[in-house]
């Protein structure tokens, strides 16, 4: 549980707000569904839900969402496009190869930018 959730247990209650839409977006953390309603997210697990408040829904605007709820997504995909680019560049300049500078952009890209996502989200964590 992070991120100021309320844990509610479903032997204590079960519920679910009337207008809450099923959704994808957000991050489902092992949830087995998610809901949505306004900026209320609600996860639903097993035997509990786990509900916390966004600032911004993203179904409204989703630049601002990633901006303040969820600015570790940003970071991770710029670390992957840039860190990827970089690293094309130099493969390229160094071997001319167009499958080595692709296969090396490409796995640099996924090193970067999970390395970009998950700091981001320690730090974000951390000051909460």
């Amino acid at each position: 549980m992070f991120r100021n959730e309320i844990e509610v247990p479903k032997e204590l209650r079960e519920f679910m707000i009337n207008g809450a839409e099923e959704t994808f977006l957000g991050q489902k953390n092992g949830a087995k569904k998610q809901y949505r309603y306004g900026n209320l997210h609600i996860r639903e697990y097993d035997d509990n839900f786990l509900v916390h408040t966004d600032k911004i829904d993203p179904r409204k605007d989703p630049v601002g969402h990633l901006l303040y709820d969820a600015p570790e997504v940003l970071v991770g995909l710029g670390c992957a496009f840039l860190g990827g680019l970089q690293t094309g560049k130099l493969q390229f300049n160094k071997n001319k190869s167009k499958k080595s500078t692709l296969s090396s952009g490409i796995l640099s890209s996924i090193i970067l930018g999970y390395l970009g996502y998950a700091t981001t989200k320690k730090i974000k964590k951390y000051l909460e």
